[in-house]
């Protein structure tokens, strides 16, 4: 709940256009720990490299220009609503497409940034499908 509360904080200010990020003292306070970076890093380092191998800077530029990134921020902001919602595995394919999203703004490649919006697109699917299953089995 809390990464998804501090991803929505960060989308409004990505949609906004702000240069730098803000966040709360409490969530700028915290730390990860050497070991958690290193498992990551032992992980998805051959996951990163080849993805890096993939990717081309400027692919379809337009996509990845500063009024395309503030638009994404709607997109990401629906993204972390999703991965807050207490729905069990609601939130795997809504992380992916933010990590898509991510990378695709990182290395600004305009393909990937096209796929990421449509991960987007089934990942906010099945959270509505998973949350609407869930309430209905309540009622």
């Amino acid at each position: 709940m809390v990464f998804g509360t501090a991803l929505a904080l960060v989308a409004l200010q990505i949609a906004f256009g702000c240069e730098t990020i803000w966040l709360p003292a409490s969530l700028k306070r915290r730390r990860l720990s050497s070991n958690a970076i290193d498992v990551t890093l032992r992980y998805a380092g051959p996951l990163i490299a080849w993805a890096e191998k993939i990717m081309r800077r400027d692919r379809l530029a337009v996509l990845t220009g500063k009024p395309v990134q503030m638009l994404l921020g709607l997109p990401i902001f629906l993204l972390a609503v999703a991965i807050a919602l207490p729905i069990p595995f609601g939130n795997l394919l809504a992380a992916f497409a933010l990590i898509v999203i991510a990378v695709a703004l990182l290395e600004r490649d305009g393909v990937v940034t096209l796929i990421g919006l449509f991960l987007s697109i089934a990942a906010l699917a099945v959270t509505a499908a998973l949350a609407y299953g869930t309430v209905a089995t309540l009622v």
